[in-house]
This record gives structure tokens, C-alpha cells and sequence, in this order.
């Protein structure tokens, strides 16, 4: 299985970015490329959705502590730019080649190579601007180590890029009727109708086993029981992890009261067939009545069409692993 921004095609070259002979050769090489990230969002050209690299040429007046090292490829190193960084001249300049596009929004129109670097770039030009001070001291960090390091001018204090864990789940249920449901919920915020697993970070002495138990329990009230590892998936928006888990549930009753969810719901191997399909309403009149019959919470014939979350996370492929019984006990 992979998944978007999963396939790092890179050399990230560890032991050599730390050495700024090194470096300074690889900068100066007539085939570096460099990728702009522009508070969070790339650049592409400007008649279609592919990424602008650009070539030393077109940067002339940029030395190499203003970069990001991110790697070489075969056809040779990248680095990386925050735009902000280069004279205005050279940015409107810019301009007139390329435009600014998110990159989460243009996923799926670009091959595995672009969309890995780019969220590399993406995640490491936003440590450094949330980062620009020490913690330790308050007083102003320099980058150092090809970008990947960044050192307090007074205390000389280092801090690394830190990648924050985050849990995200399938929780399913055997119910009494003999259909086998999953647990999925939507946030106010998210366009109409879509429904996504749970999800949430990992507290600090918690266990990923224990996070997944806790977070279903305060999103949604059910117990959730034996979780199990499935994969994981680097998401740098802006710096996490997505660790992959299934459990299964030994409750069925849904509050979303006490926490972020504006709904949460159980969904049927056939109720997800058939929003996946044919983007309909999902609940049947039969299944509304066996729900209803034993207190559980079932949407209503008049709600939203129901849509799966976004194709570039983790979260869609858990629901269609499950969905065709690849993953989960039911």
C-alpha cells in the first residue's frame, strides 16, 4: 500500500549536508533545482499542474544559507526556498512564469515524485518560520545543517524539525442484526455531508494503543478494544504523522457532545457502497428501522449526501480497505 506525499524519492543525504564544502558544490551544480513554498502554498506553472523547479540561473542573487537542502535525486540535488527570502525583484520577476496553488488541493494531479518533495518543502519552510527563536532564551535562531538544524545565536541551543504523532482510526462493530458497521464522523467545518475516521494526537507518556482508546472515547463515547497498527503516512500540514489503526468497538451508543465532532455515525459495508457509487443517501428504510429499533443513532432521509473524505489521506483508505474486507475482525 502507499499513499500520497509516502513515496520520499530522495537521498536525503544525512551525512554529507552537515559539510559546507559539500553543500556549496552541490548548490552550484548547473542541474540543482529549487522549489519555492509561499506561506504554505507552491509553485506551478502557469498553464498547468505540474511544479516549477527552478534552476540557479533564475535565483541569482540567492546564496545557500537561505536554502533548505532536501535531497538528491538521480538527476541531482533539490533545495528549498521560502520566497520571502528573495529580493521583491526577483519574486515579481517570478511571478510572471509560475503561480502559487496548494499543494493538498492539486494532489492528485501529480506523480508520486512531485508530491513528496513538495510536501517535504512544504513541512521544512514551516518549521523554520515558526521557529525563528530560540525556546530556550527567546533570542533569534540561525539556520545551520543544510536547513535541518536550527542554532540559538546566544545560547547555542539546537532544535531539530520535530514531527508532532498523530493516531487516526477505523473503529468497527458487529451489531445484532449480523451487519457489521464502522464508526465515522464529520467535523462543523468540513463541507456538507462528508464523513471521515476519527482522529487526534498523541498525548505525551501515552502509548499510540492508548491514544486511539482514549480519542474514540472522548469524540464519541464508544469503547473502543484491541486496536491494531495498519500503516502510516507522513502528513507535514504543517508537521505530523498519521499512524493508522483499526479497533473494534464494544459500545454502540454515540455522544458527540463533549467533544469537537458535529456528528458521528455508523455506516454498513452497503451504506458505504452506496454513497461511494452512486453519492446518494446512504441509509436504507430498513436498515433506519433495525438502527432505530436498538438506540442507535441513524441519520435522517432528508440529510446531506454523504461523501468519503479526502483521496490523498490515510483516512480513505482505511474506510475502502475495510469496506472490501481487507483490513478488520467483521
Amino acid at each position: 500500500m502507499t499513499f500520497a506525499y509516502s513515496q520520499m524519492p530522495l537521498d536525503r543525504c544525512s551525512n554529507n549536508r552537515r559539510n559546507m564544502t559539500w553543500l556549496k558544490r552541490e548548490f552550484n551544480k548547473q542541474d540543482t533545482l529549487f522549489c519555492l513554498i509561499n506561506d504554505g502554498q507552491c509553485f506551478f506553472k502557469l498553464d498547468e499542474i505540474t511544479p516549477l523547479w527552478l534552476s540557479k540561473v533564475q535565483l541569482q542573487t540567492l546564496n545557500v544559507d537561505q536554502c533548505i537542502f532536501l535531497g538528491k535525486s538521480e538527476h541531482g540535488a533539490i533545495f528549498a526556498i521560502d520566497q520571502n527570502k528573495l529580493r521583491f525583484s526577483n519574486q515579481e520577476e517570478l511571478l510572471t512564469q509560475g503561480q502559487w496553488l496548494s499543494l493538498r488541493q492539486n494532489t492528485a494531479l501529480l506523480n508520486a515524485f512531485d508530491a513528496g518533495v513538495l510536501a517535504l518543502a512544504k513541512g521544512l519552510v514551516h518549521w523554520h518560520k515558526s521557529h525563528q527563536f530560540c525556546g530556550q532564551c527567546g533570542n533569534l535562531n540561525r539556520s545551520t545543517e543544510a536547513g535541518h538544524a536550527r542554532k540559538c545565536t546566544e545560547c547555542r541551543n539546537m532544535t531539530f524539525p520535530r514531527t508532532d504523532p498523530a493516531v487516526i482510526m477505523l473503529v468497527e462493530k458487529m451489531f445484532s442484526d449480523g451487519v457489521p458497521r464502522c464508526l465515522l464522523g464529520r467535523q462543523a467545518n468540513w463541507p456538507d455531508g462528508v464523513y471521515s475516521t476519527l482522529a487526534g494526537f498523541v498525548d505525551p507518556g501515552e502509548t499510540l494503543e492508548a491514544a486511539v482508546m482514549r480519542e474514540v472515547a472522548e469524540e464519541t463515547a464508544i469503547t473502543a478494544e484491541k486496536p491494531t497498527y495498519i500503516a502510516s503516512q507522513p502528513w507535514p500540514f504543517p508537521a505530523s504523522i498519521m499512524l493508522g489503526f483499526i479497533a473494534q468497538a464494544s459500545s454502540e451508543k454515540i455522544d458527540t457532545r463533549q467533544d469537537s465532532l458535529e456528528n458521528a455515525q455508523w455506516f454498513s459495508r452497503e451504506q458505504l457502497t452506496n454513497f461511494a457509487v452512486n453519492h446518494t443517501v446512504i441509509n436504507t428504510e430498513a436498515e433506519q428501522s433495525k438502527l432505530a429499533e436498538n438506540g442507535t443513532q441513524i441519520s435522517s432521509q432528508n440529510s446531506p449526501q454523504y461523501k468519503m473524505s479526502s483521496s490523498d489521506s490515510i483516512s480513505s483508505y482505511l474506510i475502502t480497505a475495510w469496506l472490501n474486507k481487507a483490513i478488520g475482525k467483521y
